[in-house]
């Protein structure tokens, strides 16, 4: 049995389930909208209400951000019980504002609950929006913790439940005991002799001692992105106690982010390469590709 270092955590509830947005950008073979198994994972562009393509390069995730959008975590509880998120951006726990941890507090999701994460937590009525922004305006570097900027991280907790106790189950009757009793209520019918009548009620309440019912009952190119501190929203919450099932996260989901034409120039969005018009051998009947209208011939004078 593992040992839990964490035992009850404090921590806050997801609220009001999201509905899907009907709008999906176009992504290539090579990436999803979202990962996880516990939970599943998507960052969602909320002035499109889009969830962004998530690359696959070289094992790790990446999603590209435009610079002053805002954005969300949409995280989706695919388990029939609860489940802890303690979630980050750039190395910054989103609830509390420290370095994250992942013994720190986080959002609780109810069985198969979704909720979108807008932003940094400042009270159990505000956030302060997630929102794309330069590598050096974000809120890890201007709080002087820029080493961890371009990262989004999800750690997952299962809840330790507690099996209730089977109730005592009462002993069956020996055949001992049913053999003793029996040869005590001959004995006394027999003392009786023509008194039968008048004992047939004490025998019935002897009877009624008697152990009744045997069976008892049971119960790059351009300026790295980072996450800023953006405008104020509105955005309830309530507190729920956790204890987790163990001390070491039981999945950890870790998304990389920075502006498209850096992911390009670093490989991780693949550019499909710009069509050219095959040459057959012998006479070709489009010799050019420039589009344009036929001109006139030259003079013959």
């Amino acid at each position: 049995m593992k040992r839990r270092l964490f035992s009850t955590v404090l921590a806050l509830t997801a609220l009001a389930a999201v509905a899907e947005s009907p709008a999906r950008p176009f992504a290539p073979p090579s990436s999803s909208s979202r990962i996880g198994s516990i939970m599943q994972i998507a960052i969602v562009d909320r002035t499109t209400g889009a969830e962004l393509p998530i690359y696959r390069h070289r094992g790790e995730y990446w999603v590209a951000g435009r610079p002053g959008a805002r954005y969300a975590i949409r995280a989706r509880n695919a388990m029939g019980e609860r489940i802890m998120a303690v979630m980050s951006v750039d190395g910054v726990n989103v609830v509390s504002g420290e370095t994250a941890g992942i013994g720190q507090t986080g959002y609780v999701f109810g069985a198969r609950e979704n909720s979108d994460i807008t932003g940094w937590r400042k009270s159990d009525s505000q956030i302060a929006a997630f929102e794309f922004a330069s590598a050096g305006n974000s809120y890890a570097s201007r709080t002087g913790r820029p080493d961890d900027v371009g990262v989004i991280g999800v750690a997952l907790f299962r809840e330790n439940v507690p099996v209730p106790p089977h109730p005592p189950i009462a002993p069956y009757p020996s055949r001992d005991e049913y053999s003793s009793r029996d040869r005590e209520l001959r004995s006394e019918s027999s003392a009786l002799g023509d008194a039968k009548a008048k004992s047939a009620p004490a025998e019935a309440a002897s009877s009624a001692d008697a152990p009744a019912g045997a069976m008892a009952r049971r119960q790059a190119p351009a300026p790295s992105l980072g996450t800023a501190h953006g405008r104020r929203e509105t955005s309830y919450v309530g507190k729920t106690n956790f204890e987790r099932a163990q001390s070491t996260p039981d999945e950890v989901v870790r998304i990389r982010y920075d502006s498209r034409d850096n992911l390009i120039a670093a490989g991780v969005i693949p550019v499909p390469p710009t069509p050219r018009w095959p040459r057959p051998s012998g006479p070709s009947p489009f010799p050019g590709s420039d589009p344009g209208y036929v001109p006139d011939p030259p003079s013959r004078y």
